[in-house]
C-alpha cells in the first residue's frame, strides 16, 4: 500500500530518540552481497540514523544483484539484521491473492466482472460488487479495522491498535467472521462510484479462491505460485503468531494506565488482517515473485495488463490497479508497486514493467500510537529507498 494509505495500519515510525536511546550503537552496514552500491549503502544508513531499528533491501538491476542491511536486529543489542531475514509483509500480500484471483479467471472460473455474489452466495453481498471491485477496493465494504465517513463519524472494527490490540494480538479470527462482521456494517459508497483501500476486500477474495476451487487458500498458494516459483521461505501463517528465524524483531509502543509502553510484537496472531497482509516472506522470495509476474510467467498478458492498470473511479492519479501500484519513477518511467505493513515491519517492493529492475526491502520500527509518533521519518524512507534503487539519487 502506498505512504499515505500505509498509516492505516501501521502508525508511523516512534519517535527517533526512542530508537536512539534503546539501541546500544547503529553499526555500519553489513558487507554487502553483490557490486559495491556506496549510494545504497548510504541510503539504508541514513534510514536507520532516521530513527528505523534495522533494515534489509535487495536490489536486482543492469549492475547485477546487491544485498544489504544496516541497523539492529532487536532494541538494545548490536547484531545486525538478517540480510536474509523473514517478516511480515503486510499488504504485499494483496499481490499474490490478485495474481490467484486472476488465474482463476484465466482458467475461466470466475468473471473479473461477474458480481462476487455468485461465489459467495451465503453472505448477502451487494450484487452490484463485481470481483473487480474487490481487487482495486472499489466496492465500498466496510474496512474490518474501522472506517471514517464524511462528516468525521468513526464507525469502529476490530481492534487493531493501542492497549485494545496489544491485550488482543493473539486471538484468532476466522475469515468469514471477518467478513460478516464488516459486510454487517454500512457501505462507505455505492459499489463502482469512488475508492477506499479496505482489507475485507481481500477477505472476501481468499474465501472466493476457496469456493471456487474447493480447497484451501494455503494449498492453492502453494499449488499456483509459491511451489512453482520454489518460494521456500514464503508462508501465509493463518492463525500461527510464529516467525521463523533468522529474523528482525518489530515492536510497538502503546499507553498503558497513564505510561508507555514498548513490546516486541514480531510474534502476533495476523488473522485479524487476514488475507489483507498476513504474509511472512523475504526479500529474494518477493524478488522472485515480482520478477516471475513482471515477465509474465503467472498471467497472460491481457490479465497482466489490467492488473497494471490504475481505475478510473473517481481519480485514476490513485494509481491502484488489482492488487498493485502503479507509480512514476521520475527516471526509469512507470514502476509497479506492493508495499505493505503491520505493527512494526514495513514492506517496500517495486519493479519495472518489464521486471528488469526490481527492489525488496523490509524496515522494522518502534510502531505507535498515531499522537506520538512523526510521519517525516516514513514519508523519506518510503521516497528515499526507491529513488536511491531506480534513480541513483536523481
Amino acid at each position: 500500500m502506498g505512504t499515505t494509505r500505509m498509516r492505516r495500519v501501521v502508525r508511523q515510525v516512534a519517535v527517533a530518540a526512542l530508537a536512539t536511546t534503546l539501541l546500544t550503537g547503529v553499526a555500519e552496514s553489513h558487507a554487502d552481497a553483490g557490486p559495491d552500491r556506496a549510494d545504497l549503502r548510504k541510503a539504508l544508513q541514513e534510514t536507520i540514523d532516521s530513527g528505523f531499528t534495522g533494515i534489509q533491501m535487495r536490489v536486482r538491476d543492469q549492475q547485477g544483484e546487491w544485498v544489504g542491511a544496516a541497523g539492529a536486529r532487536e532494541l538494545g543489542k548490536a547484531e545486525q539484521p538478517p540480510k536474509d531475514g523473514k517478516f511480515r509483509a503486510g499488504s504485499a500480500t494483496k499481490a499474490f491473492v490478485a495474481v490467484m484471483v486472476l488465474r482463476l479467471v484465466a482458467e475461466g472460473k470466475v468473471g473479473l466482472d461477474a458480481a462476487a455474489a455468485d461465489y459467495l452466495p451465503d453472505l448477502g453481498m451487494d450484487r452490484r460488487i463485481t470481483v473487480r471491485m474487490l481487487l482495486q477496493h472499489t466496492s465500498g465494504i466496510f474496512n474490518t479495522t474501522g472506517e471514517y465517513f464524511p462528516g468525521g463519524r468513526y464507525e469502529p472494527g476490530i481492534p487493531w491498535e493501542g492497549k485494545a490490540w496489544v491485550d488482543n494480538r493473539f486471538h484468532t479470527y476466522a475469515p468469514e467472521e471477518l467478513a460478516r462482521m464488516a459486510l454487517s456494517k454500512p457501505p462507505r459508497f455505492a459499489p463502482g462510484t469512488d475508492w477506499n483501500y479496505s482489507n475485507t476486500n481481500y477477505v472476501l477474495a481468499r474465501l472466493l479462491i476457496e469456493k471456487v476451487t474447493g480447497s484451501s487458500y494455503v494449498d492453492e498458494l502453494q499449488r499456483r505460485i509459491l511451489g512453482p516459483l520454489g518460494l521456500r521461505d514464503t508462508v501465509a501463517p493463518e492463525a500461527s503468531p510464529e516467525i521463523a528465524e533468522p529474523h528482525a524483531h518489530a515492536y510497538y509502543k502503546y499507553e498503558d494506565a497513564g505510561q508507555w509502553q514498548t513490546i516486541d510484537v514480531s510474534r502476533q496472531n495476523p488473522s485479524w488482517v487476514s488475507q489483507g497482509g498476513d504474509m511472512i516472506s523475504t526479500t529474494e522470495d518477493l524478488s522472485n515473485f515480482f520478477a516471475a509476474l513482471l515477465g509474465g510467467k503467472l498471467l497472460p498478458a491481457p490479465l497482466l495488463a489490467e492488473m497494471i492498470k490504475p481505475h478510473s473511479t473517481p481519480d485514476p492519479a490513485m494509481g491502484y490497479g488489482l492488487g498493485l501500484e502503479v507509480r512514476d519513477s521520475g527516471c526509469v518511467g512507470t514502476v509497479v508497486a506492493a508495499d505493505g505493513g503491520v505493527q512494526g515491519y514495513g514492506t517496500l517492493l517495486r519493479g519495472t514493467l518489464d521486471g528488469g529492475k526490481i527492489m525488496a526491502a523490509s524496515l522494522t520500527f518502534v510502531d505507535a500510537d498515531v499522537a506520538h509518533a512523526p510521519v517525516q521519518a516514513e514519508q523519506q524512507a518510503w521516497q528515499r529507498l526507491p529513488r536511491e534503487a531506480f534513480c541513483g539519487g536523481q
